[in-house]
């Protein structure tokens, strides 16, 4: 899967409240889906699409073992996130630095006109 494919998967795996409180969880560690469904209101059929949307992310892990299903979470799956984060927040860093130069310039040559 190429990068931009990949990284809009994992932003709208993200991008549901429900699944980010089902990361939340299993960042405790690993659970089944009847404890993840508990602090749910909802049909056990709509928390199944949850975990099946973020499993296809590559975000999370599950394994039956008999009739219990348990998820953990893949965390060198947020590795392009983290990537992209890390370029866009460089990328405006940079832009603010420049226009704080650029406002420094500014004040500065005002003063110095003022000055003369």
């Amino acid at each position: 899967m190429s990068a931009e494919p990949r990284l809009d998967a994992l932003f709208q795996a993200l991008a549901d409240p429900t699944r980010r409180a089902i990361l939340s969880q299993l960042a405790l560690g690993p659970a089944s889906v009847s404890d993840l469904a508990q602090p749910f209101d909802m049909a056990l059929p709509s928390l199944m699409g949850h975990l099946r949307k973020l499993e296809d992310a590559g975000l999370i892990d599950t394994k039956k073992d008999g009739r219990v299903r348990t998820c953990a979470i893949v965390p060198e799956a947020f590795a392009p996130v983290r990537g992209w984060l890390d370029e866009q927040r460089a990328l405006w860093e940079g832009r603010l630095d420049r226009l704080e130069d650029y406002v420094l310039q500014l004040m500065k040559e005002r003063r110095d006109d003022s000055g003369s």
